[in-house]
């Protein structure tokens, strides 16, 4: 087994302690989704894939600005 399926293991299993003993399937999955999410953001991060705000919003503008005399 890769070290990587271990941490992901021992990342699930802490998931899974942080949850209340009621917790429904629906809490599960949507809790190990928002950790998945958080691990991907994380990755992106570190590899430099993300823009910033600022960036972002200078995007939407061009786009919109681009697109505003047609019937999207």
């Amino acid at each position: 087994m890769s070290y990587a399926a271990d941490s992901i293991k021992v990342a699930a299993r802490a998931v899974l302690d942080s949850l209340p003993d009621n917790a429904s399937w629906e809490d599960v999955q949507y809790h190990l989704y928002v950790r998945q999410q958080i691990d991907a953001g994380l990755r992106d991060d570190a590899a430099g894939r993300l823009i910033s705000t600022e960036e972002m919003r200078a995007r939407l503008a061009a786009h919109k600005s681009h697109n505003a005399g047609t019937d999207n």
